[in-house]
């Protein structure tokens, strides 16, 4: 048998990655949605005229507006934006004509923000279904021809082309198929006779327009009855409310209200939800009897901003009428802002002058108006301070002079509150070190040393130790000894003494003698081992003490090569008188030269 059908609009689509437009930093693609993943959606470089090799450089990357979930990624090789997740248009945007998700492309060293819209084209992948397997209708004999009765349309899940276009209704000898904008109407071409067939099966079919062709059939049971010539009115064709998000469940939205003129089962009307997604079937329910649509499950502002739910009111012999229930979702504070570290150049140099960027924070709020606007700070004490940048990033950068010796480490606590009533908010810790530059020399403990050694020394015995503390880190605070160069008697000085390099104890290299020289100054070098190294130096007095190591030379009389000395003395000397003087000297000192005379042996 032939089919009737009736066509709502015909169009074409391209499902081809499409770069719409760049205004302002914006870019805009357009792509089909359920492309696999790592399909180039388009080249971010080439659009705006980016060289790829500044995209690693300038760390790069995509992120998302208002969302967690990213479905594009940014390909640093070449600038190609690529599919990272799978795009289910259906999913992301329901019924709604228009799908665009909001990226934004991050470029720093300077900040730079690209808004990234991406217009998600719908496919052809869902079928038109309709709400029952089966429709029954009741229709009174009487009915005249050219009576109508409304069937609830169809619903693909697809937009456009790609929805219901048409319906046909297989061929029978009592309807047609008629259209009223949205409104499917079955229409009586010729007068039923229930004496004749009490029951008709008619076979409904829904077409959508894309390639291919997807359809959709439900069987229309129709029995007829004695008359029923009055369908349910509402007393709105449009219901609207407000409702706050996180309101409890049992709260009632909104009392829809039909009447019919009819008395008995034919006036009895009972409410139901015409065709609504199953989202809506777990937040709200509707009381058959009273028309009140409540709360049954949990209203998220963030989630959906509105609903428009069809309602169905039907009388007691299967008359039926439509109205549509608007009902709006009002924001609550109930998100605390989320602090993001974008990024952080950890460890920094203690030499960064002030006013240095160091990180990149982004802060989001998933509630609206007042209760999205976000204050951000910093605590007190730290020698940082967040600067406002594009949108919602604020620069992390220092205000004073860091000193690693001081403080090597700190914990930065970011607090952003929203102006909400009540406000929220919450926190996030940053660790930043600072890293250590030579920028201190060693300082020895003492401002000069001295030693005391003993004449006659061992050589490679200890004369002192020496000191230097270096408070820079590894290398740069590890200290390294020498001996400058010098003389001594008109020698070297490393002749003399030498310096652990490590340890900074002096050694005697040789046996000193009093006699010669009786004390020396060295000076001692200590080095970091830094880049360039720096370094300080401090004298070392080494004093010789006396031993009692040389024996009394008598200068006079002066022996003549034996051991007898002869005086002349006068036969007529008395007792008493002069004879002679003995003169005698020791090389030693103090003490150690002190002379005493004795006659050892006389006649």
């Amino acid at each position: 048998m032939d089919a009737k059908f009736i066509a709502f609009s015909l169009c074409s689509f391209c499902f081809l990655p499409l770069f719409l437009h760049v205004a302002y930093g914006d870019l805009s693609y357009s792509f089909p949605e359920e492309m696999k993943r790592g399909s180039v959606i388009g080249n971010l470089a080439k659009d705006l005229g980016l060289d790829t090799g500044a995209l690693s450089n300038r760390r790069a990357r995509i992120d998302t507006d208002g969302s967690d979930k990213r479905y594009c990624d940014i390909n640093l090789n070449n600038g190609e934006l690529i599919v990272a997740d799978r795009i289910d248009r259906e999913e992301l945007c329901e019924e709604k004509a228009s799908c665009i998700l909001k990226h934004e492309l991050v470029l720093e060293n300077p900040l730079e923000l690209h808004r990234i819209s991406l217009h998600i084209q719908d496919v052809n992948d869902n079928s038109p279904q309709l709400k029952d397997d089966k429709i029954n209708i009741e229709i009174q004999e009487s009915a005249v021809r050219g009576a109508r009765f409304v069937i609830e349309e169809a619903h693909d899940a697809d937009v456009g082309q790609n929805s219901v276009q048409q319906y046909s209704l297989k061929k029978n000898d009592n309807f047609i198929l008629a259209a009223n904008g949205n409104t499917i109407e079955l229409v009586l071409d010729k007068e039923l006779d229930r004496e004749k067939q009490q029951e008709i099966n008619l076979l409904l079919t829904a077409l959508d327009g894309g390639s291919p062709q997807r359809s959709g059939t439900v069987v229309i049971h129709v029995t007829v009855l004695d008359a029923n010539d009055n369908a349910p009115v509402f007393s709105q064709a449009v219901y609207k409310a407000s409702l706050p998000e996180n309101s409890p469940v049992d709260t009632v939205v909104v009392t829809v209200s039909a009447t019919d003129a009819d008395e008995g089962i034919n006036g009895d009307v009972t409410y139901d939800f015409g065709h609504v997604i199953e989202n809506v079937k777990k937040i709200f329910s509707i009381d058959r009897k009273s028309g009140e649509i409540k709360v049954i499950g949990t209203v998220d502002y963030e989630t959906t901003t509105s609903y428009e739910i069809r309602v169905k009111a039907k009388d007691g012999l299967g008359l039926s009428s439509y109205a549509k229930a608007i009902i709006s979702i009002t924001d609550v504070n109930d998100n605390a802002p989320v602090v993001n570290l974008k990024s952080l150049t950890n460890p920094i140099p203690e030499d960064t002058t002030a006013g240095t960027e160091v990180g990149i924070i982004n802060v989001q709020d998933r509630d609206s108006e007042r209760n999205r606007q976000v204050c951000c700070s910093i605590q007190q004490g730290a020698p940082f301070k967040l600067v406002p940048s594009i949108k919602n990033y604020y620069s992390l950068v220092t205000t004073g002079q860091l000193d690693r010796e001081l403080v090597s480490d700190y914990n930065i606590t970011i607090t952003a509150t929203d102006e909400g009533s009540p406000p929220l908010s919450s926190s996030k810790t940053v660790q930043l070190s600072v890293a250590d530059i030579n920028d201190n020399p060693p300082v020895f403990e003492e401002q000069s040393y001295s030693a005391y050694v003993s004449e006659n020394n061992k050589p490679g015995s200890t004369l002192c130790s020496v000191t230097a503390r270096d408070p820079d880190w590894r290398q740069n605070g590890t200290v390294i000894y020498s001996l400058l160069p010098g003389e001594v008697n008109g020698a070297p000085v490393s002749s003399y003494v030498s310096v652990n390099g490590d340890t900074g104890v002096i050694h005697a290299v040789r046996s000193f003698d009093y006699e010669q020289f009786r004390s020396f100054k060295v000076q001692v070098m200590a080095r970091d081992n830094g880049s360039p190294p720096l370094s300080s130096n401090v004298t070392v007095s080494v004093f010789v003490s006396d031993v009692n190591d040389n024996s009394p030379q008598i200068l006079y009389p002066a022996p003549e090569g034996n051991s007898f000395m002869t005086e002349l003395v006068p036969k007529a000397a008395h007792g008493g008188s002069l004879v002679s003087k003995v003169i005698a000297v020791d090389a030693d000192s103090g003490q150690n030269a002190w002379l005493s005379y004795e006659i050892v042996k006389s006649t």
